[in-house]
This record gives C-alpha cells, sequence and structure tokens, in this order.
C-alpha cells in the first residue's frame, strides 16, 4: 500500500504476551439508525511490534500493511503521548 493511504486506527494494547505482536482494541461510536441511541462497537487487532516495545495499557496508532501471518494485517506506527 502507498504511504499515506493505508488504514490507521488508534486504540489501546490490551496484551503483549506474544513475541513480537501486540493485540489493540480500537472503540469506535456507532448510532443506531431507527432508535437513535449511541453504543460502542470495539473490535481487536493483532498488530506487529518488531521491537516488543509497547506494552499492556499503551495507547498506539497501527497502520494496515500487508499480511505478514495468518491474523496480522496491521503494523504499530507510534504510542501517542
Amino acid at each position: 500500500m502507498e504511504k499515506g493511504k493505508a488504514k490507521r486506527l488508534k486504540g489501546a494494547v490490551v496484551s503483549d504476551k506474544m513475541d513480537k505482536t501486540v493485540v489493540v482494541k480500537v472503540d469506535r461510536y456507532v448510532e443506531h439508525p431507527k432508535y437513535e441511541k449511541r453504543f460502542t462497537i470495539s473490535n481487536k487487532f493483532k498488530a506487529h511490534d518488531e521491537k516488543n516495545e509497547y506494552k499492556e495499557g499503551d495507547v498506539v496508532i497501527i497502520e494496515e500493511c500487508r499480511p505478514i501471518s495468518k491474523d496480522k494485517t496491521f503494523k504499530v506506527i507510534e504510542k501517542v503521548s
């Protein structure tokens, strides 16, 4: 993918137990079409962390990339301060 064109998401690291992989939980708010109530939808993505530098609780930005493994299609770009 071209740089800047890939999907970027912001979320919190919920697991760092795997080698070179972190699990990032991304929350988004959705409004129900009929009842107009807002609610949260959460998704967990496995992201590549080459240096094992991100720990549980860190807020990070992940970017879509080529498939690294069966489940990993994101890589960690940076930590949000």
